[in-house]
C-alpha cells in the first residue's frame, strides 16, 4: 500500500525504567518510549463505511463494517474495534480506510505492544481525517479502548509513554495527577539491554488483584490510625515501623514497598538529570530487592538474571520490568560488554532452566509520529 495519499505512522513500546506497582497507588513512574515500534499505513479507500486493516504482525486481515462496530471473541483485532468505537464517541468524520500494519517490536517482551497499537493506529486515524485530537486525547481513548473492549483495566502509563516519548528522554509521571516532566536519560558510554526470560507464570492475574488488596488493606488502616488523607504519598517508613506490630507481615512488606519505591522514583528523577549513572543502577538493584523480597512478585528466573547482572562490572544496574512473574529484566550496561554478557547470560540460563534467553539493546526515543519526506512531524 502507498501512493501519494498514504500516510506513514510509527508507534513505540516503552520501558519503565523505575517505579513498579506504584501505579496504583498513587504513586511515580519513569518510563520512556524506545525505538522498537509499530508501524501503520493508512488512506483512505473512496467507501463511507468500509475499513480493511492487513497485518503482518499479529496475523490476518480485519474487514470492519464502521457503521456496526462490535467486539470480536478475542485477539488483536479488538484492540483496534476498541479505538475505533472511542473515537466514534467523539467524531461522525471517520469513513472507509485501508490500513497495513507492520510490528517490529519483540514478541512477548513486555515492552507493551498493546499501547503501541492502539495509539498508532487512533493517531493514524485521526491525521488521516483531520480530527484535530490531541496527544492526551489519544492516550486515554486509547486506554478506554483497551478498557472497554479488550477487558484489561490497565493504568495510563502504557499508552502515555508510547505517545508522548521523547528522544533522549525518560518522564517522570505522577500517576494521581498525570502531570509529568521530561527527564535527561543520557546514558552514555552505557545503553539500556533487555533480557527476555521468556516464562510466565498463571498465578499472575490473581496475585495481582491480592496484592492491591493488602495495600488498600495496609493503607486504610495507617489513614485511621494517623488521620492522614488517603494516599501512599502521606505515609512514612517511621508510620509503618511504628505500625508493624499491628499490621500483619505481609500487608507490612507490601506497604514498605510502594513507600520506598515512590521515594526511589523521585530520587531517580534527580540522579538521571545530574547524570549520576552509579547511583541511579544501584536504585534499580534495590527496586528488583523489593519486588522480589517484599512485593514478592519476582521468580527464581528473574532473580537468577539479576543474581548474574550484579557478578557484572560492567552492569551498573539491572532488575525485573513490568508486572512480574515472568518477562524482562532491564539492565544498564556498558556498550562495549553487551556482547559478551549475553552471550554468557544465554549459556548460564540455558544451563539452569533449559530456556532461550532472547535479548535486545533500547533507547529512549520519540513517541508516536507522523512520518513525512524523511522527517517526523508532531502532532
Amino acid at each position: 500500500m502507498g501512493g501519494e495519499n498514504s500516510l506513514t505512522i510509527v508507534s513505540p513500546g516503552r520501558i519503565n525504567l523505575i517505579g513498579e506497582h506504584v501505579d496504583y497507588n498513587d504513586g511515580f513512574v519513569l518510563p520512556a518510549a524506545i525505538e522498537q515500534h509499530i508501524q501503520f499505513k493508512i488512506c483512505k479507500n473512496g467507501t463511507s463505511n468500509k475499513a480493511i486493516v492487513r497485518s503482518k504482525g499479529f496475523e490476518g486481515v480485519l474487514e470492519i463494517n464502521l457503521n456496526v462496530i462490535t467486539p470480536r471473541p478475542a485477539g488483536w483485532e479488538n484492540y483496534l474495534l476498541g479505538v475505533i468505537n472511542e473515537m466514534q464517541q467523539l467524531t461522525d468524520d471517520i469513513s472507509g480506510f485501508d490500513c497495513e500494519i507492520q510490528s517490529f517490536l519483540p514478541v512477548g517482551s513486555g515492552v507493551s505492544s498493546s499501547a503501541a497499537l492502539e495509539c498508532g493506529f487512533a493517531f493514524a486515524i485521526n491525521e488521516l481525517f483531520d480530527l484535530g485530537l490531541d496527544r492526551w486525547q489519544i492516550v486515554k481513548l486509547s486506554q478506554r479502548a483497551e478498557h472497554n473492549y479488550v477487558g484489561t483495566k490497565c493504568g495510563i502509563m502504557d499508552q502515555f509513554a508510547s505517545v508522548m516519548g521523547k528522544k533522549g528522554f525518560a518522564m517522570l509521571l505522577d500517576c494521581k495527577s498525570l502531570d509529568f516532566d521530561y527527564v535527561p536519560a543520557n546514558f552514555d558510554p552505557y545503553v539500556l539491554l533487555l533480557l527476555n526470560s521468556n516464562v510466565t507464570h498463571d498465578l499472575a492475574t490473581g496475585a495481582y488483584n491480592k496484592r492491591r488488596q493488602q495495600c488498600e488493606d495496609g493503607l486504610s488502616f495507617l489513614v485511621s490510625k494517623y488521620g492522614i488523607a488517603p494516599s501512599f504519598r502521606n505515609v512514612t517508613l517511621d508510620m509503618l515501623t511504628d505500625s508493624k506490630c499491628q499490621l500483619d507481615a505481609t500487608v507490612f512488606n507490601r506497604c514498605s514497598y510502594v513507600v520506598e519505591e515512590i521515594a526511589r522514583v523521585q530520587k531517580a528523577k534527580t540522579l538521571l538529570k545530574e547524570n549520576k549513572l552509579k547511583a541511579f543502577g544501584e536504585l534499580m538493584y534495590k527496586t528488583h530487592e523489593g519486588l522480589s523480597d517484599k512485593y514478592e512478585v519476582s521468580c527464581k528466573e528473574l532473580d537468577f538474571l539479576v543474581d548474574l547482572a550484579k557478578r557484572e562490572n560492567a552492569v551498573l544496574g539491572s532488575r525485573i520490568m513490568g508486572g512480574g512473574f515472568g518477562g524482562c529484566t532491564i539492565n544498564l550496561i556498558h556498550k562495549d560488554s553487551v556482547n559478551l554478557f549475553i552471550a554468557k547470560a544465554a549459556a548460564a540460563y540455558k544451563k539452569e532452566f533449559g530456556i532461550e534467553l532472547n535479548a535486545f539493546e533500547t533507547q529512549p526515543s520519540n513517541g508516536t509520529t507522523l512520518i513525512k519526506e524523511n522527517h517526523e512531524v508532531g502532532l
